[in-house]
């Protein structure tokens, strides 16, 4: 009996290695998607120590991984949330050795007003149905407060007008905790200056303050927007020292 060789799998498909399939496709992805909009909602959002932001950008039938670094992230008006819309430029690339790909983000931004305003109300919405808007919360403001905490920006013409009308009306001790008013060091600046007015010992070697105003100038909805965040309003809320939101002209709401 004649033995006979099985015929290769794939018959006279071209052959390859892993490797060489695994670069043949970062190739064909990162030309044919080298720069790219993708209009999205943004999904999972991780901001690690190191400074970079890792996010799902996903619709109704699929979820795009991307990665803005550090540089990119530093220079965003607005920091982007789960459920904001969003319009993200940026490419496409492939995990070395890995089956996945990802968007490198160089530039992202609110998809229109509309959207990022209807994000704002759905927010209002849900913090007030918890009650954190009720007018029994509010603390009666001390008639002449001895110490006045500030949150805000060190530099910049808010601090400065903040001291001359004090030192006009009634000189008071004030005590300046510095935060960024705008990009993504906002949010977790003004929470931590709030809630470090809080833990201040009466009587201790920093006074604490009677009352706390955390204010900055005016500016668009994307320059404010860190002042709408839920951390921040949580903070504020949950503040035992009564608080003075001074964020933006009269016309802004946040």
């Amino acid at each position: 009996m004649d033995l006979i060789d099985d015929p290769q799998p794939g018959g006279n498909a071209p052959e390859f290695s892993v490797s060489e399939i695994s670069g043949a496709i970062k190739r064909m992805i990162e030309g044919e998607f080298g720069h790219v909009r993708v209009r999205a909602e943004v999904g999972r959002v991780s901001y690690p120590k190191s400074g970079h932001v890792y996010l799902d950008l996903k619709d109704d039938r699929a979820v795009l991984s991307a990665v803005m670094w550090k540089g990119v992230a530093a220079r965003l008006q607005t920091p982007v949330e789960e459920g904001m819309e969003v319009v993200a430029v940026g490419r496409l690339t492939t995990f070395p050795g890995q089956s996945k790909y990802q968007m490198i983000i160089d530039d992202v931004r609110p998809a229109g007003m509309g959207a990022l305003m209807a994000m704002l109300e759905k927010r209002k919405a849900a913090l007030a149905a918890e009650g954190l808007f009720d007018a029994a919360r509010k603390k009666p403001l001390p008639f002449l407060p001895q110490v006045i905490g500030v949150v805000t920006s060190p530099s910049g013409a808010v601090i400065r007008d903040i001291l001359h009308r004090l030192r006009d009306r009634f000189p008071r001790k004030v005590l300046i905790w510095p935060v960024a008013v705008q990009g993504e060091r906002c949010v977790p600046e003004v929470v931590r200056a709030i809630r470090g007015f809080n833990a201040l010992t009466p009587g201790g070697a920093l006074p604490r303050p009677d009352l706390i105003i955390v204010a900055r100038g005016g500016g668009s909805v994307e320059d404010l927007w860190g002042f709408n965040d839920e951390a921040v309003v949580r903070a504020a809320a949950a503040s035992a020292i009564p608080l003075i939101s001074a964020v933006g002209h009269e016309t802004d709401t946040t």
